[in-house]
Order: C-alpha cells, then sequence, then structure tokens
C-alpha cells in the first residue's frame, strides 16, 4: 500500500472515530448545555469533513512524494 493510500485510510478512520465518539453525546442531548451541543456538532462536522476530503489531504500531506 502507497503512503497517499495509507494516510487516506487512517484519515478516514479518524473522522470515523470522531463521529462514533459522538453519537453517546447526541443521544443524550436533552440533558446537555448548548455549548456542550456546540462542541459535539463542531467534532462531528469535523469527522465528516475528515471523511469526504481524506484524499484531499493526503495530496496536500504528500504533495511533493513521487508516485
Amino acid at each position: 500500500m502507497k503512503s497517499k493510500q495509507l494516510a487516506n485510510v487512517l484519515i478516514k478512520i479518524l473522522g470515523l472515530s470522531m463521529l462514533v465518539h459522538d453519537i453517546p453525546g447526541f443521544l443524550t442531548v436533552a440533558y446537555m448545555s448548548l455549548a456542550n451541543f456546540l462542541v459535539l456538532a463542531v467534532s462531528a462536522a469535523l469527522g465528516v469533513f475528515l471523511i469526504v476530503k481524506s484524499r484531499d489531504i493526503a495530496e496536500f500531506l504528500f504533495k511533493n512524494e513521487a508516485d
């Protein structure tokens, strides 16, 4: 597996782990303050961003590496 491919997979796993980590928080949203909810929402949005943009992020990290 090439470095870019491995980075792409690891970035997706990081995004998925952020989403899975936030699920219990969203299930208990009735007991949260607005600040806690916003932290969870930003974390979940960052997780989705990492999943969607993982290929672009890997390309950016390895832009000087020859294929």
